[in-house]
């Protein structure tokens, strides 16, 4: 009895102190590649940096660009000077001060680390100086209308001068910046642990004392802690996973239509010795395979939609005078035919969750009845894009998470010294397309910009698109405050765990 007595009461302790340390366990679809924001590329990682990197500029809702390290900023009449006020009240996780001058280190640390991924989003900075204590003004090659967009995410989070300077390209092993919450733990394929940073500039407003990120990849598992409670939040759902959130007391669902897109990678580049990426009407073939909308119904319950392009076919930037086109069987196999074929050998790699896996596996049988053997590889997700990056690949299945602006989601990945391009592709006349379209803040201009290069983008198919899917994220309720945004972030000033 007394045993049973004191069980109870280290119980109750063990819920009190929950309570009070205020910790929240967050379920990951995947765990991260790197915690470097110059260097990471993974939607996994934008979570977490979400949490431990402020930058120079947030979205809002509804995807308009607003304040965050930034206060405000202007733009010269002729486009090439941006000049940004900075908070006075922000402090790097290590004590680092930070201001203009930390805003420069930044800018030419994603400009010049032979690592970076930003070097083409912030392509058009000719020169980032301190034009005062806590003002910073960027001259530009040209205008670029994209620049305010590529702050809101990794070339605009801030990380410490003094850490940075003194780890180099290894700063992800205790990453430091200047967010909500500092680097305390990780350990790979098993969790990241953030806690509160006391000295944060709107500490007041964060109730969140703790962050446990845990990658969980199989989607029903991450279901079934977040019903017993061993998890606070899962982000980005299984599909098939909504209803029984819906239909439990004790969780809320949270979807939003996002700005990204699945697709399929074709490595087009010097190794590229497969058929499929020497040939594009192999590509082609392949493409005309796929009945994107009844993707869609059997791998997401028809939650989101098939698209052709890198923008849904609600955007404003979307080619309509290119829309998807119908599954084509007999279309593929002459193609296919053509290019001197009977049947087509294809690996396609990715990521070792079910919902993919069961993407790949329908694109696998449709892709059959044309011609083509697609072999399956499931691979853990940091690892296939590393092989990615090297070329070591033939296809692969791909998501992007999107931007405000339509430049995110094509120039990084498509231009031939694009920080993304996985795809090993580079055409001039692309480059020049999209170049033009960064330095235009005239809409039907860069909107005949980018109908140009889709129409190029479509005939070659280095990236044959699939469709955009909701974001799905489920949460106790005991959650409060919560806001998803359509770029899945996980935003938690305001946010509360009411017990």
């Amino acid at each position: 009895m007394v045993r049973g007595i004191a069980g109870a009461m280290v119980s109750m302790a063990a819920l009190a102190v929950h309570a009070q340390a205020a910790e929240l366990r967050i379920g990951m679809q995947d765990d991260v590649d790197i915690l470097d924001p110059a260097q990471s590329q993974t939607f996994a990682g934008r979570l977490v940096f979400s949490n431990l990197c402020d930058k120079l500029v947030d979205i809002s809702p509804n995807v308009e660009i607003v304040p965050q390290l930034a206060t405000d900023w202007s733009v010269s009449d002729d486009g090439l000077k941006l000049t940004m006020n900075l908070r006075q009240d922000a402090v790097f996780h290590d004590g680092t001060p930070f201001n203009a001058e930390a805003v420069v280190y930044n800018i030419e640390r994603s400009k010049t680390l032979d690592e970076s991924r930003r070097k083409s989003e912030l392509k058009s900075i000719e020169k980032a100086e301190a034009t005062g204590p806590y003002q910073v003004t960027f001259t530009l090659t040209n205008p670029d209308a994209t620049l305010l967009s590529q702050f809101s995410d990794r070339s605009g989070m801030m990380v410490s001068p003094k850490a940075a300077q003194e780890a180099g390209a290894q700063l992800a092993q205790n990453p430091v910046c200047s967010g909500p919450f500092k680097f305390v733990q990780r350990v790979a394929q098993d969790k990241i642990v953030l806690e509160k940073f006391a000295d944060y500039w709107n500490a007041d407003n964060i109730h969140i004392d703790r962050i446990t990120y845990l990658p969980i990849p199989d989607s029903t598992v991450r279901l079934a802690n977040l019903q017993s409670g061993d998890l606070d939040m899962v982000e980005r759902m299984a599909a098939t996973d909504a209803a029984a959130v819906e239909a439990d007391a004790n969780l809320q669902l949270f979807d939003v239509v996002s700005l990204g897109y699945n697709a399929l990678y074709v490595n087009v580049g010097d190794k590229a010795k497969t058929p499929i990426g020497q040939d594009k009407r192999l590509r082609q073939a392949f493409s005309k395979t796929i009945d994107r909308d009844a993707l869609y119904q059997i791998v997401y319950e028809g939650k989101g939609q098939g698209g052709n392009q890198p923008f849904s076919p609600s955007s404003i930037w979307y080619d309509k005078s290119r829309p998807v086109e119908p599954r084509d069987i007999e279309g593929a196999k002459a193609l296919i035919k053509e290019a001197g074929f009977d049947r087509v050998p294809v690996e396609l790699r990715h990521a070792n969750n079910p919902v993919v896996s069961q993407m790949a596996q329908v694109i696998q049988a449709m892709a059959s009845e044309a011609g083509f053997d697609v072999s399956l590889q499931a691979m853990e997700y940091a690892a296939m894009l590393a092989e990615q990056t090297a070329g070591n690949y033939e296809m692969g299945r791909m998501n992007w998470s999107g931007r405000p602006d339509p430049d995110g989601s094509i120039h990084q990945f498509l231009t031939c010294a694009g920080g993304l391009n996985d795809v090993h592709y580079c055409n001039p006349k692309v480059d020049e397309l999209l170049n033009k379209a960064r330095t235009s803040s005239d809409f039907d201009t860069r909107k005949a910009l980018y109908d140009e290069a889709n129409a190029i983008l479509l005939d070659e198919l280095p990236i044959i698109y699939l469709g955009h899917e909701a974001y799905l994220y489920g949460l106790n309720k005991k959650i409060q405050g919560f806001e998803l945004y359509p770029d899945g972030m996980l935003r938690l000033a305001g946010v509360k765990i009411v017990e």
